[in-house]
């Protein structure tokens, strides 16, 4: 349609539409500029299933961590394989824990750093809630090992977040921490000692706190398998429903870049390293094996994938974002 087709009455109705146009079209940069960046992110949990059972991975946070000082190899070379994964050091490392729904039970493994940590961590609570959950209907917790940000979350300000809970980990690990005389074992850890007693101490006195002993059926469908060298009392945690299996490994991986790649290299706070190495290896050449899904409470959260071996190293396969439930 050209300008002289348009009837002449109809032309300033048309110029005034053109005008309000381009009037609008500049002004929506400016509006735009002025909007604030938000620098939040969404509540951290992600659900989805194993066989009949819910599982959400719930985040506390994350902490950056100088891993170029911290594994078992030169600083220059883990700087150079973060680097090709597109990563830094310090590393932010995600803390994630996990909420088992069976229909009978709320198993929750690992309870995060509580106020311990700093102020990026201790976000477990309010994330459970945003998840539709209340920390006190938590029937099980199963603790993968007993070092601060994953018991931290026990208590704040030293009474019990969880207090309907019965709490389970590895005798050997109980017996280790609790032990008044472990802190001169232990010269790089010996503040975890009383950090790991305090967070116990109130589930203790009550008789909520119940080890157990090597590999076994911790509550109903979830069994321990021994793991040590992270910690002398380390256990996997094995979850299986309709022949599906998910295997939450705690802290046999923290830099997964390096260690996918390398599982021979090890981690400061590992208080075995050859045991912790040797863990690692059998946990995921099995999971590689059987095609079972593995959480990690260090990996990216959710910290949920798979991993395929590829000659001695091994690839993570993070789980397909999905909204549906099957």
């Amino acid at each position: 349609m050209s300008l002289n087709s348009i009837p002449t009455c109809h032309l300033p109705s048309v110029f005034a539409l053109s005008l309000f146009a381009a009037v609008s079209f500049l002004s929506v940069p400016f509006a735009l500029a002025k909007a604030p960046m938000q620098r939040t992110q969404a509540p951290g949990f992600y659900r989805t299933m194993i066989g009949a059972f819910e599982v959400t991975a719930l985040s506390d946070g994350t902490a950056e961590m100088p891993m170029d000082e911290l594994l078992s190899e030169p600083g220059e070379k883990t700087r150079e394989v973060l680097k090709e994964a597109h990563l830094d050091t310090p590393m932010e490392m995600s803390v994630n824990a996990y909420l088992i729904n069976t229909g009978d039970r709320l198993i929750l493994v690992d309870t995060g750093s509580g106020d311990g940590l700093g102020s990026s961590l201790g976000k477990l609570p309010k994330n459970i809630i945003a998840a539709g959950y209340k920390p006190d209907q938590i029937d099980d917790i199963l603790l993968t090992h007993l070092h601060p940000d994953h018991v931290g979350g026990l208590v704040r300000n030293g009474a019990a977040v969880f207090p309907n809970a019965k709490i389970h980990a590895s005798r050997v690990e109980a017996t280790f921490w609790l032990s008044p005389s472990n802190a001169a074992s232990v010269s790089n850890q010996a503040g975890f000692v009383t950090s790991v007693q305090a967070s116990l101490a109130p589930y203790v006195a009550s008789g909520r706190f119940q080890p157990f002993d090597g590999d076994a059926e911790v509550v109903s469908y979830v069994r321990a398998r021994k793991a040590e060298g992270h910690t002398p009392g380390s256990v996997v945690y094995v979850i299986e429903s309709n022949r599906e299996r998910l295997l939450l490994i705690g802290d046999l991986i923290h830099a997964g870049p390096v260690q996918f790649a390398d599982p021979a290299i090890t981690f400061a706070f590992d208080s075995d390293p050859a045991k912790a190495a040797n863990a690692r290896r059998n946990v995921l050449g099995q999971a590689a094996a059987d095609g079972d899904m593995i959480g990690a409470a260090h990996l990216p959260f959710p910290g949920l994938g798979y991993v395929r071996r590829e000659l001695d190293a091994y690839r993570w396969l993070s789980i397909n974002y999905s909204i549906t439930f099957h």
